[in-house]
């Protein structure tokens, strides 16, 4: 048996300092009751309660013996607890007991199947510090990944501590999304993030409409014996050719899905071509997954642009996601949030169209007219519906008043009526 077990990397660089982190070494035993070391810069103040925290944590566990070391750079208690029940379970596969944190009240606001997605925001399941102040950002989505961000032997910690941070963390309204790995650690995954207050689970490098039928299976079994009640909504993310090729199916493959993702990455990998800005390599793929997911009835997502420095890179890459059909995209820095919001937001010669549509479908709807004409054109219903997303985008980033439909139409677009005249 091996004699000694560790959550969180020992040997970081001085320079990345695990803020909002910790490291525990666990030794188990037979006897002798709970021996804990601490090393902690805020020990003077939060000592105490650190050690009645992770002797908490081991008595839920069922742990009445065993040596911790820590060495806590500022933990919150979801950590602590989290990589206590890591090191535990890896020291002990066959305790099945939790050590859970109380759900907030801010964590209980239900998933929406129909909501905006323009901006989703990955955070390694591992970095603690950079959930703490997520919200704040106002991504549309935030996601706790514990797929390709996290090494390999911080997996178990990884899952723990996200599981924690669902229950805990203000995310200020943003939609909590979880990437789960693939296979069989994937299928662990839900086990442990299913129970808690998620709503959508993103399924990596998607290739078969039976992985989503798997996931969608798994994740019911899981809530029938939690007692889970709210739906949990899937976004599978095609990254190779046969998941691009397979997209249709992809799409139809569950109930719960709510959009297909892509990521480009790996499926420019899989076909061993480079990456470009301009994306020819991609066009097909791109075009695929829009169209797939819109004869699905789902939202499209895009990938993420990796060079967070270059903001104007970014807006020409996002207005070009737009432009073929995608409803949002991933970040990797808060900072790429506000750009891909601006780039995904109706334009105001496209909100003027769409107030102009979505009034002439109100004035149809009250004369009891079952098609609906703006001048001499037909509107067919899809373009109302198209017209309505746009007006909803605009009421949500504030670019159209709440009460537009009471506003005269020279006072709500006056540069359009300058525009006449001018032409006049």
């Amino acid at each position: 048996m091996k004699d000694e077990f560790i959550s969180g990397i020992p040997d970081f660089d001085p320079d990345l300092e695990p803020r909002s982190d910790c490291i525990i070494w666990y030794r188990p035993k037979t006897s002798g009751g709970l021996h804990i070391q601490l090393e902690s810069k805020v020990a003077v103040m939060y000592g105490v309660s650190i050690q009645e925290l992770v002797k908490s944590t081991l008595t839920d566990l069922g742990i009445a013996n065993a040596d911790l070391r820590i060495e806590d750079y500022g933990a919150l208690p979801f950590v602590l607890q989290g990589r206590v029940e890591a090191v535990v379970k890896a020291a002990h596969p066959e305790v099945q007991l939790e050590s859970l944190p109380t759900v907030k009240d801010h964590k209980r606001y239900p998933p929406q199947r129909d909501r905006f997605r323009r901006s989703r925001l990955y955070l390694p399941g591992t970095m603690p510090k950079f959930m703490l102040n997520a919200g704040i950002h106002r991504p549309d989505a935030i996601i706790l990944d514990l797929e390709d961000s996290v090494a390999p032997p911080e997996k178990p910690s990884a899952r723990y501590i996200v599981r924690n941070a669902l229950r805990t963390l203000d995310f200020f309204g943003a939609e909590p999304m979880v990437r789960i790995n693939q296979g069989d650690l994937g299928m662990e995954d839900l086990d442990a993030v299913v129970p808690q207050p998620v709503h959508v689970i993103l399924i990596p490098k998607a290739e078969t409409a039976d992985q989503v039928r798997a996931v969608d299976e798994k994740i019911a079994a899981v809530s029938r014996n939690c007692d889970r009640k709210d739906p949990l909504f899937l976004m599978p993310i095609l990254e190779s050719a046969l998941g691009i090729v397979n997209a249709p199916a992809i799409a139809l493959a569950s109930p719960n899905n709510v959009a297909l993702a892509i990521g480009l990455e790996d499926y420019t990998a899989d076909l061993g071509a480079q990456r470009t800005l301009e994306g020819n390599e991609s066009f097909f793929a791109r075009s695929m997954v829009v169209n797939a997911a819109r004869s699905a009835g789902l939202q499209a997502i895009g990938t993420v642009f990796s060079d967070v420095d270059d903001m104007e890179g970014l807006r020409t890459y996002a207005l070009e996601a737009k432009s073929l059909g995608f409803d949002g995209m991933g970040a990797i820095h808060p900072r790429q949030i506000r750009v891909i919001h601006e780039a995904f937001e109706p334009t105001g010669e496209e909100i003027e169209r769409a107030t102009d549509i979505v009034l002439a479908f109100d004035e149809a709807q009250a004369k009891g007219l079952g098609v609906v004409s703006l001048g001499t054109k037909m509107i067919d219903p899809p373009v109302v519906k198209r017209a309505q997303h746009s007006v909803d985008l605009a009421l949500a980033a504030g670019l159209l008043p709440e009460d537009w439909k009471q506003i005269p139409r020279e006072e709500l677009f006056p540069e359009s009526v300058e525009q006449v005249e001018e032409r006049r």
